[in-house]
């Protein structure tokens, strides 16, 4: 395996982590919780400072604070680990495989970080119109680390469906196989 094929998504997993606690930081610094910062192209994207105690549209906010820890620093603690060293110890993995893990470590890892050091939650920042798609005014405020962890996993299924899809075919058993006799009124 080549030494870039390797490392680059790794590389680009701290690169995920820098730019998403930097851009947290400043959130935090400059927003206060629960204000619009500011509005691009009409009402489409707001930067805003939210907070998140619960996991993805903050299920789970309203935890008891052990589960809150088992599910939200414990598990995913115990899943980044498993799927670092899958990584490292893998020669298998497709370069794609190896983008949606990075992807997934960097932003996994992230928001891990807000869960540990900011007791009052996950700080969000992103929030989009949804124009009444789906039922939703507007799709629930995300971050840099929740993108990575999304485009990570779309890649992580097209990456296992491309794997699936190019693995060799078992021999169909009702079929005669060259060299078997069958077939050949014997």
């Amino acid at each position: 395996m080549k030494k870039n094929v390797f490392w680059a998504p790794l590389i680009t997993a701290a690169i995920i982590i820098v730019a998403d606690q930097i851009t947290k930081a400043l959130v935090v610094s400059h927003i206060p919780e629960g204000r619009i910062f500011a509005r691009f192209w009409g009402d489409f994207v707001w930067i805003v400072h939210a907070r998140n105690t619960g996991a993805a549209f903050s299920i789970g906010a309203g935890s008891a604070p052990l589960l809150r820890f088992l599910f939200f620093i414990a598990f995913p603690l115990v899943v980044l680990i498993g799927v670092l060293i899958y990584y490292v110890q893998s020669s298998s993995l497709s370069p794609l495989l190896r983008w949606s893990m990075g992807l997934i470590l960097g932003g996994g890892t992230g928001n891990l970080i807000d869960r540990i050091f900011r007791p009052t939650g996950v700080v969000d920042f992103l929030s989009l119109n949804m124009y009444g798609f789906l039922g939703m005014e507007r799709f629930a405020t995300f971050n840099i680390a929740d993108s990575a962890i999304t485009i990570g996993e779309i890649l992580l299924i097209i990456g296992l469906i491309i794997a699936e899809l190019r693995k060799p075919k078992a021999p169909d058993a009702t079929e005669p196989r060259i060299g078997s006799g069958e077939g050949k009124g014997e």
